[in-house]
């Protein structure tokens, strides 16, 4: 079965930090992931991605010193640690295998939305 659960988002000010975790089903084992996000009246974008075990990761340049992508591959969990949060950031994140192109997926979870305020 596939599936994502994406969770830890909330209200936060400017310059505070969160921390969301997805848990992926057992389909995702073995597989680079991702973190996207959507804000509204946007394109979904990527954010960060790091490889199976871990050793490459991947950032967006406006995250890029500001947030961490990690997994625990023994719980099948992603994390995405975000510090020095900005208004900019406030969207729906949401994780996933990287692929190629938008079209390339035919699955999302529900995703978990962040909302940073000034």
């Amino acid at each position: 079965q596939v599936q994502l659960v994406e969770s830890g988002g909330g209200s936060v000010q400017v310059g505070e930090s969160l921390r969301l975790s997805c848990e992926a089903s057992a389909t995702y084992r073995g597989l680079p992931m991702g973190w996207f996000r959507q804000a509204p009246g946007k394109e979904r974008e990527f954010v960060a991605a790091l490889s199976w075990t871990g050793g490459k990761t991947f950032y967006a340049d406006s995250v890029k010193g500001r947030f961490t992508i990690s997994r625990d591959n023994a719980k099948n969990t992603l994390y995405l640690q975000m510090d020095n949060l900005k208004p900019e950031d406030s969207a729906v994140y949401y994780c996933n295998e990287p692929k190629a192109r938008p079209e390339d997926y035919a699955y999302w979870g529900q995703g978990t939305q962040v909302t940073v305020s000034s």
